[in-house]
């Protein structure tokens, strides 16, 4: 919640209860619209005789030039636009392992956003394994419905190994957003923090707090960006990683402990507060707070220090308490305090991006160009120390955002069409465009009743 104009500002109890609503509501909204997704046609049916055409007979001819031609898959069906979205719903939200069936309301949402900020057809995909090589094998099996796929909510380490394999076996896009996603809308934000305060980012030291999927890939990127890995410091609930750390092993967890081999420069050690002192940016995403990260240890950063407290519902931190200890600029993954970094941001436009090309991977690279489109777009539209990044009403970032990865497909030779930007800028801005107003049709005749009120919601 953005403090009052009066600068009263809210007590703890206010935000608990303000973080509890949407959880109050949601079951009963759920239960009201029985889902979130469906499915309806996008083709023209004038009468009965049309599915002579879109079924048998006629629908036997597409399927003859796709079996000469495979790729014709992507002309002739919809499969360019379809994204299935993956879990084992071993690490969902905040809740760890609650089983597949559990996951299907979080996959759901995730195909929501995919739609309505990217036009992005997704279905949820929750797999009852948790072996990590089937879970590669089911989405190789699934490869010839889909343009691509987004992993979600796998435990880690294994969501590291199911990517890298994935990635390595299949002529799709493989995205696991907890990694990539995450990553790319951290990069664009301290971007822009940098940018205010005045700092070199490549040349500065950042902690990051918290050694999960997000942060691990959130150093791949950073490093893969520019900043110099010994410039960046991890830290985990048992203190700052190091390489005399007995208790990282390549055998157990090799992506932290390549990370632990690659950072921290200084050879620091101790417990967390160690990683704040003297550093320039701190980016948590760790346990809930707050009071994860104390104040006397922003105290020690740097002057102008930046601060993203990532946990959710609560960040690590209140964001005025770590502007009381000095940080010039904090965000937090919420909605209703100044500078979300939410992965909404991201994975839409690049998604869209990559499908627009019918690319047959999405790289490192194409998230640090997503990072640097978001930044641009949150400068040229002006931007201050409480608003450094784009929010999700601002539409038109989105295809910005997808030109940005498009045109990086194309030059990194992993597109399989080569159009041009304002090609691309035009059909994501429909696209898009489409997805957002046939919600709003459907909503406004009734095809998508209006909910209930909150007062009949809760009764």
């Amino acid at each position: 919640m953005v403090a009052p104009k009066n600068d009263v500002k809210p007590t703890v109890e206010e935000l608990l209860a303000k973080a509890k609503k949407p959880a109050q509501l949601s079951p009963a909204m759920h239960r009201f619209y029985e889902g979130k997704m469906q499915v309806i046609p996008k083709c023209a049916i004038r009468s009965t005789d049309d599915f002579a055409i879109w079924y048998t007979p006629g629908v036997a001819a597409p399927c003859r030039e796709i079996q000469a031609d495979p790729d014709k898959s992507f002309e002739l069906t919809n499969r360019w636009n379809y994204v299935a979205v993956v879990t084992d719903g071993t690490r969902v939200l905040g809740l760890g392992d609650i089983g597949p069936e559990a996951a299907l309301p979080v996959m759901e949402g995730k195909a929501l956003l995919f739609k309505y900020l990217g036009g992005v057809d997704a279905f949820p995909i929750c797999l009852r394994t948790k072996d990590p090589d089937e879970i590669v094998r089911i989405c190789k099996a699934l490869e010839p419905s889909f343009g691509g796929i987004n992993l979600e909510d796998i435990e880690k380490p294994k969501c590291f190994y199911v990517l890298e394999k994935a990635r390595e076996q299949m002529q799709v896009p493989v995205w696991h957003d907890d990694q990539q996603g995450t990553a790319t809308v951290i990069l664009a934000g301290l971007i822009n923090a940098f940018k205010i305060v005045g700092k070199k980012p490549k040349e500065s030291l950042i902690t990051l707090v918290g050694s999960g999927a997000a942060n691990i890939r959130t150093a791949y990127v950073l490093m893969k960006w520019g900043v110099k890995p010994g410039n960046i410091i991890l830290a985990d609930s048992k203190g700052v990683i190091y390489k005399g750390r007995t208790d990282i092993t390549q055998a157990e967890d090799p992506w932290k402990y390549d990370v632990t081999q690659k950072t921290n420069g200084e050879g620091r050690t101790g417990d967390v507060s160690e990683a704040f002192k003297g550093v320039d940016a701190v980016v948590a995403a760790s346990k809930p707070g707050p009071n994860t990260i104390k104040k006397e240890w922003i105290k020690t950063m740097a002057n102008d220090a930046i601060v993203f407290a990532c946990a959710n519902p609560i960040p690590e931190i209140w964001p005025w308490e770590a502007e009381e200890a000095g940080a010039r600029i904090v965000a937090t993954g919420r909605s209703d305090f100044p500078n979300q970094v939410n992965n909404s941001l991201g994975f839409p436009g690049i998604f869209r991006g990559v499908l627009d090309v019918k690319a047959k991977t999405i790289t490192d690279d194409m998230c640090i160009a997503a990072a640097q489109e978001l930044a641009n777009y949150a400068e040229e539209r002006g931007m201050s120390e409480k608003d450094i990044l784009p929010r999700m009403d601002e539409w038109e970032v989105f295809p910005r955002e997808a030109v940005a990865c498009a045109l990086k497909s194309i030059e990194q030779g992993v597109a399989r069409i080569k159009p041009s930007r304002e090609e691309l800028y035009e059909r994501a801005s429909a696209i898009i465009r489409n997805a957002r107003e046939s919600t709003e049709l459907l909503m406004k005749h009734g095809l998508i009743k209006q909910p209930p009120s909150e007062a009949e919601l809760l009764k």
